[in-house]
């Protein structure tokens, strides 16, 4: 086993660090809470014509697939083709209600860390698809929020809720 550092767990665990973690929390839950609710607000989205939105993206990724140096692999070409076009309703759903689900959670501070890892997928997810945008960006605070969920939510509900989980027996 080895000893955190202890700059690691100044950074990471120390509750001095909550305001800084609180900045990141708050502004990358906006940007989530703001492009979610932009698109619950779009029947191309959400309502009846969903499902239209996430077709041209993922039919558009599909185009990113082809040249010497594909923006798209083709393995996550694969899945759009076996899994997500067919789907594509369900994920316009999914994406939109996520987006919202995980600014929510990051903006108050409830269960940060797990919200922190659901915008990473959905970030990772659209880098795969190849977009870029500001999701590099959105990773990489999120990898940090991951990492110091001990404080990341002690300025929210996360600093009464996950004592409350501590305190329930596990059977």
């Amino acid at each position: 086993m080895f000893p955190e550092s202890r700059i690691s767990r100044f950074l990471f665990s120390d509750t001095r660090m909550a305001w800084f973690w609180l900045l990141l929390r708050v502004y990358v839950g906006w940007v989530w809470l703001a492009a979610g609710w932009e698109k619950i607000n779009n029947p191309a989205w959400v309502g009846d014509g969903a499902g239209t939105a996430v077709s041209g993206f993922l039919n558009g990724a599909l185009a990113k697939t082809t040249g010497a140096h594909p923006n798209v692999s083709q393995w996550y070409a694969w899945l759009i083709n076996s899994f997500a076009l067919d789907n594509a309703t369900i994920f316009s759903y999914v994406v939109a209600y996520g987006e919202v689900a995980v600014g929510l959670g990051l903006i108050v501070g409830l269960l940060s860390g797990i919200a922190a890892f659901f915008g990473a997928l959905m970030n990772f997810n659209f880098l795969f698809a190849g977009t870029v945008s500001i999701n590099p960006l959105l990773i990489l605070i999120e990898i940090f929020l991951i990492l110091a969920w001990r404080t990341v939510g002690w300025w929210g509900l996360d600093r009464w809720f996950l004592r409350l989980l501590r305190r329930r027996p596990v059977m």
